[in-house]
């Protein structure tokens, strides 16, 4: 063999290396050390938000026209917010509490000087984050809460359609509801649940939070609602891992406060926008 192989394999392993390394970056982003989920784009126009035929605060269904954004294809996972709170911790210079750690539900724990996510619970949706935890996730990972009508748009498209599949009812192919209590799934373990823009765990597995605060419709962005500082109550939506099967519908919405000291819960978590 000649003498010059080892250094021609060498080269070929090196580009290869840097080619999984791109494509790493493709589909996760990296940002200070820390890996990110994949975005989505979601294309400017308008869309049917709410129902005429669902409660009462999700009427009147109505038109809503959006600029594009990009959302996370699938929610925050335990994994990636114990990055964040290694990076920031649980409580922020403003004294909101970031995450509920002394939960009983939570499944990420101080171990030594390292927040760390339970064995196999790594690759699920976070839960016991605070909407304050969400936001500040969101903007430490150069991002923030989608607003709840971009949320809607993701998981319903411009058909109108009841689930983020399509109209068909809900199965355990699809999404995880009606499961045991704090019984999470992994965040892409549902690939027949897919938006119309392939997003991922819309519906079930963990409610999200939304940077929106939760007022009635027709939803206006100037109303006041997309106010980050006031306001007590935060929409939540898309249903959690114990939720029934009329919790997961696109128009759902749920609520919460956002401004209790302990306003995690064993299922809401969140995913980001840009």
């Amino acid at each position: 063999m000649p003498a010059y192989s080892g250094i021609w394999i060498g080269a070929i392993g090196g580009l290869l290396l840097f080619g999984l390394e791109l494509i790493v970056s493709h589909r996760f982003g990296v940002a200070g050390g820390a890996a990110f989920p994949e975005m989505v784009p979601i294309p400017a126009g308008p869309f049917i938000m709410g129902s005429d035929d669902g409660p009462a605060d999700e009427r009147p269904a109505h038109r809503v026209d959006l600029p594009a954004f990009s959302i996370d294809r699938t929610p925050v996972t335990n994994a990636e917010f114990a990055a964040f709170l290694n990076a920031m911790g649980p409580v922020n210079s403003k004294k909101e509490r970031l995450f509920d750690f002394d939960d009983n539900d939570a499944r990420i724990h101080e171990r030594g000087d390292k927040w760390i996510a339970d064995i196999g619970f790594e690759n699920h949706p976070v839960v016991e984050a605070s909407w304050f935890g969400a936001r500040d996730y969101c903007a430490w990972a150069g991002k923030r809460l989608p607003t709840e009508a971009e949320w809607e748009k993701a998981a319903r498209g411009t058909d109108g359609r009841k689930y983020p599949w399509g109209n068909s009812p809900p199965d355990k192919t699809k999404a995880r509801f009606h499961a045991a209590y704090n019984q999470t799934a992994p965040v892409d373990s549902f690939a027949k649940g897919a938006s119309p823009y392939g997003l991922l765990d819309l519906a079930g597995n963990a409610w999200e939070w939304v940077s929106s605060a939760y007022l009635p419709y027709p939803y206006n962005n100037a109303d006041g609602r997309e106010d980050l500082k006031p306001g007590p109550v935060r929409g939540t939506r898309g249903g959690g891992h114990d939720s029934p099967p009329a919790e997961l519908t696109t128009t759902q919405r749920g609520r919460n406060l956002s401004r209790n000291f302990r306003s995690g819960h064993h299922n809401i978590g969140f995913r980001c926008a840009r």
